[in-house]
C-alpha cells in the first residue's frame, strides 16, 4: 500500500492539488511525472513503466486517470499482474490512481480499494469561495450566484474570482449584478440536464419541463438531437423495465445492457413512474416526431413542446 494511492473527486484541480501535496510530502520533488488515462491507454502500458526503471533517476511518480474504467473485461492476466504490482510496490515509486466515482459493489473495486490509499477528496465550496475573494466586501447572494453560475467547479471558480476581483479593485465591492454580467454560466452535461428533464416529465411537472427545455435550448441543441437523447433515455427506461421482472441487482442489468452500474441506478428512479404501456408509447411518440421533422417543415420545437404537454 505503500506510496500507492486513489483519489476520487468530480473535479480534477482537486486531485491536481493533492497530487501536489503528497509529491512533496513524500520527498519526490522534481521528479518527473508520467501520466496515463485509461481511456486512451491500455493497462498494459502502465505495467510497463511500472516494471521498468527511470533512465536518469530511480525514482518515479506515475499517475493513471480514469481508473474506474478497469474491469475484468481487461486482459486477464494484465489485471493480475497490476494487482500483483500493488501488492509489493516498487518503493522509489510514487503511484496515483484517479477515478470521478468508483462503483463500489465491484469485485475489482473492492479488491482495489484493499491494496492502496483512499483519498476522497471534498471541498466546501461557500468557504473556498469566500477564501477566493478575501479582502472584498461582497453583497449578500455573491457567494450563492457563483456556486450556481460555476456549477460548484473549482477550476472555474478560480478563474471567475480572480476576473472578479481584478474589475472590482480597487473599490474591492462585488455586487450580485457584478456576478451575473461577469461569470459565465457554466452549462452542465446534457446528458445529466436531459436525465433531469425525464425527471420533471415523470413527476408531471409541467413547468419545470419547460424551463428546462429552455435550458437545453442553450446548448444548441436542435430538436432533432433532443429527440435522440430522450428517445436514448426513455428506451434504456424500458430495457431495464423489462429486466426488473427477471432481477432486482443493479449490476446483473448492468452487465446485460452493458451500461455502468450507476446508469442502472439512476435509471431506475425514474422507471417506478411509468409502466411499460406508457414508456412504449413514449417511444412511438418520439419516433413519429423524428419522422415528421425529417419528412416535412413542421417546427421541430413546437412538436417539443407539444410532447411535453402531453406526457406531463
Amino acid at each position: 500500500m505503500k506510496n500507492n494511492f486513489l483519489l476520487e473527486s468530480e473535479d480534477y484541480l482537486l486531485i491536481d492539488l493533492k497530487i501536489k501535496e503528497k509529491i512533496g510530502e513524500l520527498g519526490f520533488l522534481n521528479v518527473e511525472v508520467n501520466r496515463y488515462d485509461l481511456e486512451e491507454d491500455s493497462l498494459g502500458r502502465v505495467l510497463e513503466d511500472l516494471d521498468t526503471y527511470g533512465l536518469f533517476s530511480s525514482k518515479k511518480i506515475i499517475v493513471v486517470n480514469n481508473i474506474e474504467l478497469l474491469n475484468n473485461n481487461e486482459k486477464d492476466k494484465d489485471v493480475k499482474h497490476f494487482f500483483d504490482y500493488l501488492k509489493n510496490p516498487v518503493s522509489d515509486n510514487l503511484v496515483f490512481l484517479t477515478a470521478k466515482k468508483l462503483n463500489n459493489t465491484k469485485k475489482v473495486v473492492k479488491e482495489l480499494k484493499k491494496l492502496v490509499t483512499v483519498l476522497t477528496l471534498s471541498m466546501d465550496i461557500n468557504s473556498y469561495i469566500k477564501k477566493e475573494l478575501e479582502g472584498y466586501q461582497l453583497e449578500s447572494g455573491v457567494i450563492k450566484e457563483i456556486s450556481c453560475r460555476t456549477l460548484d467547479d473549482i477550476g472555474r471558480i478560480h478563474e471567475e474570482c480572480e476576473k472578479l476581483k481584478m474589475v472590482n479593485y480597487p473599490a474591492k465591492r462585488i455586487s450580485v449584478n457584478d456576478v451575473n454580467q461577469l461569470v459565465i454560466k457554466k452549462l452542465g452535461d446534457p446528458r445529466d440536464l436531459t436525465f433531469d428533464f425525464v425527471r420533471s416529465l415523470a413527476s408531471k411537472n409541467k413547468e419545470k419541463a419547460l424551463k428546462q427545455y429552455i435550458e437545453l435550448q442553450d446548448y444548441a441543441i436542435d430538436a432533432l438531437s433532443l429527440i435522440g437523447l430522450l428517445a436514448s433515455q426513455f428506451l434504456i427506461m424500458y430495457q431495464v423495465k423489462l429486466l426488473e421482472k427477471e432481477t432486482n441487482l443493479n449490476q446483473k442489468i448492468a452487465d446485460i445492457l452493458g451500461e455502468k452500474p450507476y446508469r442502472i441506478q439512476k435509471t431506475r428512479e425514474l422507471t417506478s413512474s411509468f409502466t411499460l404501456k406508457e414508456l412504449g408509447e413514449v417511444l412511438r411518440y418520439l419516433s413519429d416526431m423524428d419522422l415528421k421533422i425529417k419528412t416535412s417543415d413542421v417546427d421541430g420545437n413546437l412538436l417539443v413542446e407539444l410532447f411535453i404537454l402531453k406526457f406531463t
